[in-house]
């Protein structure tokens, strides 16, 4: 027998023994589900499929395409048949609802032996330790309250920076429209409108963001502050938007900032990849900055993607899972990941100097400075504070609202109180 064959054979016999005794040595491989199937969303998502692969894992997806609820009606179908995968995509109270059936995997192991506590940013961790326990792992902060500005257009007319108050706003508005051009692009839809209507109510008022959309507070629902902002929302989606919002493709809002055809776009970071992609430069075409606040500080709204990880019998799977969550965690994924994505990472040691947006940059001084200053709040829009069932109910107020031009405010309030209420 050769030396290569008796190698191959004690191989073998020592394969044959690990099996009968149980101590198989498990190979990590990992099955992910998720709902990033198109666009930058998939590059994205593709990396940190290269990255597994490279490490030695075997990776397979499951991409499913649409809203959120297309990927919960999967994996609750899933886990009713006892298939639960081995990770999935999830945010905000999803996490800890998941978490309650007690099928999440337990990740405090590694990640003590990692130091995650020390290097997440700590509005995640009671997002990603529903309770107490390590069961997800954030692959990125997305800042809500930014406002994305046409070069052009602000040059044309005579507007010398981004707006940083709401009054500020609405006077570059009347002076944009005045020239003909859109003030602010927009594409209508639940998560659209809400998205532009939190930015303003936590820039009019975060103590009423809190009440009303961290904790459902019906009376701060219909407050007089509440029904101000809503009056600000009216203001523009009525006067400084365009018709063309009806049925406009979201990714495609940033497009008319970066040809100049209008002046504004208040929207997430991911607006960075949508405005590269379109060979937009940032100082050149566009500029950034936080989002108008009346109240002078920096403030952060924070949106995170995440993967949660469920128990797993196959022992492949449980090393899988670890190699995934150390990958996500680690600062290469997290650099090359959100450099892609246009968000920041979730680690806060991370440094930005290198390959990142100007934007990005900003967005991680004034996260920290939001974190010092206590002005750093999680998304309701974006799934991030409260139980899904009060979060549609505010933004289908919200949207029929915007969709029906003669509602007041006062009444819009109340509907979006009473629709929570009766949700309680």
């Amino acid at each position: 027998m050769t030396f290569n064959a008796k190698v191959a054979a004690a191989a073998t016999a020592m394969f044959a023994a690990a099996l009968l005794s149980g101590t198989a040595i498990a190979a990590p491989k990992v099955l992910m589900m998720h709902q990033w199937a198109t666009g930058s969303d998939a590059a994205s998502i593709a990396k940190l499929g290269e990255m597994f692969t490279a490490k030695g894992g075997t990776w397979e997806q499951t991409a499913i395409s649409g809203h959120t609820a297309n990927t919960l009606a999967k994996l609750r179908a899933d886990v009713v048949a006892g298939n639960a995968p081995a990770a999935v995509q999830l945010k905000g109270p999803e996490i800890a609802e998941w978490d309650a059936t007690g099928g999440t995997a337990n990740l405090d192991e590694l990640a003590a032996a990692e130091g995650w506590e020390k290097v997440v940013a700590p509005e995640l961790l009671p997002v990603m330790k529903p309770n107490g326990h390590w069961v997800a792992a954030p692959m990125n902060i997305h800042r809500i309250n930014w406002i994305w500005g046409s070069k052009k257009v602000m040059d044309e007319a005579g507007i010398a920076e981004l707006p940083k108050t709401w009054d500020e706003f609405n006077a570059a508005c009347e002076k944009v429209i005045a020239t003909g051009k859109i003030c602010l692009s927009h594409s209508t839809a639940d998560w659209t409108d809400s998205t532009v209507f939190e930015v303003i109510v936590y820039g009019m008022d975060i103590d009423l963001y809190r009440k009303a959309f961290v904790e459902a507070d019906p009376e701060a629902l219909r407050s007089e502050g509440m029904i101000k902002a809503l009056d600000e929302l009216r203001l523009i989606m009525s006067k400084y938007t365009d018709p063309g919002m009806v049925g406009r493709e979201w990714d495609s809002m940033s497009q008319l900032v970066g040809k100049g055809e209008a002046a504004f776009h208040i929207m997430g970071d991911w607006t960075i990849g949508l405005l590269k992609a379109g060979g937009f430069e940032e100082g050149k075409d566009y500029v950034c900055a936080q989002a108008p606040t009346n109240w002078g500080k920096p403030g952060f709204i924070l949106n995170s993607d995440s993967v949660v990880f469920f128990q797993q019998k196959d022992p492949d799977f449980v090393e899988g899972q670890k190699l995934l969550a150390s990958t996500i965690l680690s600062p290469e994924f997290q650099t090359v990941f959100n450099i892609s994505k246009g968000s920041i990472p979730a680690r806060l040691d991370v440094d930005l100097s290198n390959g990142f947006n100007p934007c990005q940059q900003i967005a991680q001084k004034d996260l920290q400075a939001s974190i010092d200053g206590g002005t750093l709040v999680r998304s309701m829009a974006h799934n991030m504070t409260i139980a899904q069932k009060f979060r549609g109910a505010i933004m289908d107020a919200v949207t029929e609202f915007v969709n029906t031009p003669d509602m007041s405010s006062a009444d819009a309030a109340n509907t979006m109180a009473d629709e929570v209420e009766a949700q309680m």
